[in-house]
């Protein structure tokens, strides 16, 4: 796999991951109805899978159509101005600690075949692979498939339950999921499994815990204390929502005519 497309797919697993664990824990947070949570976990890996797709197709297309215009450039200059390009070459290794005529040798030789020129000044002056431009579309592609397979697994538990169990077993998905992700990466790299499986861990965690509590708070205020809901109790009795039970009969609501309504009644019962 090309290192655009393996980058893409690391970061499609733990970005799709991430994205729907915080998703469909703040979705649970404030309703447990499976129903619901199945239709937003689908929506954000189809949503969340797409959007990655395209936007590592634009970046890396990008970068390639860039890396090409760079390539035609020194294509040019070489092949109309060799001798100066060749003098770049050698100072080049000079830097490096060649001796001077031997650099010159050495940049001479290079220059002789204009293929091999244009790689070694791609690669020395550039910093260019002209080999590993990376593909736009396999980049795209494994950035898709990766992002859907992290955001599917949390989505699981919902698929065969409900209720609080789904969600913690999402929980419980999503760190293992997130060591799985940690002890790859260290056999990738070479490094300790035990403190990058820890690492990515705390990461991941880290960046679902607040999502998760603004959703499920959010969530919890609209389905149960939302001023939507008429004749229910808001936070407060008081007209800004402190004190005892308040209606929406009461407090803003009740201005000059509220004040004039109860003179009304008042008058009533004294006639009385």
């Amino acid at each position: 796999m090309q290192g655009g497309a393996a980058r893409a797919a690391v970061f499609g697993v733990s970005d799709g991951l991430v994205s729907n664990v915080a998703l469909i824990l703040g979705i649970a947070g404030a309703s447990t109805d499976a129903a619901f949570v199945r239709v937003a976990g689908v929506s954000g890996l189809l949503a969340g899978a797409v959007s990655m797709a395209a936007g590592e197709y634009v970046s890396l297309k990008a970068q390639a159509e860039l890396g090409e215009r760079e390539l035609e450039i020194e294509r040019i200059s070489i092949a109309e101005n060799p001798e100066a390009e060749t003098a770049e070459l050698a100072a080049i290794y000079v830097e490096r600690g060649l001796d001077p005529n031997q650099a010159r040798v050495v940049a001479a030789e290079i220059m002789a075949d204009p293929d091999v020129a244009l790689d070694v000044h791609a690669r020395e002056e550039l910093g260019v692979n002209p080999n590993q431009l990376g593909s736009p579309l396999a980049a795209a592609m494994a950035s898709f498939w990766a992002f859907a397979v992290g955001a599917f697994v949390p989505l699981v538990p919902w698929l065969v339950g409900s209720g609080t169990g789904a969600l913690w077993a999402s929980a419980g998905l999503g760190v293992g999921a997130a060591a799985t992700v940690g002890g790859l990466l260290a056999r990738l790299t070479e490094r300790s499994v035990v403190r990058t499986m820890v690492r990515q861990i705390l990461v991941e965690a880290g960046r679902v815990s607040p999502p998760t509590s603004s959703a499920g708070f959010s969530g919890r205020q609209w389905t149960e204390l939302g001023p939507i809901k008429f004749g229910k109790a808001g936070v407060g009795g008081h007209p800004r929502g402190f004190g005892g039970p308040r209606r929406w009969d009461g407090g803003r609501r009740r201005g000059a005519t509220g004040r004039v309504t109860r003179r009304i009644q008042r008058s009533a019962r004294c006639d009385r």
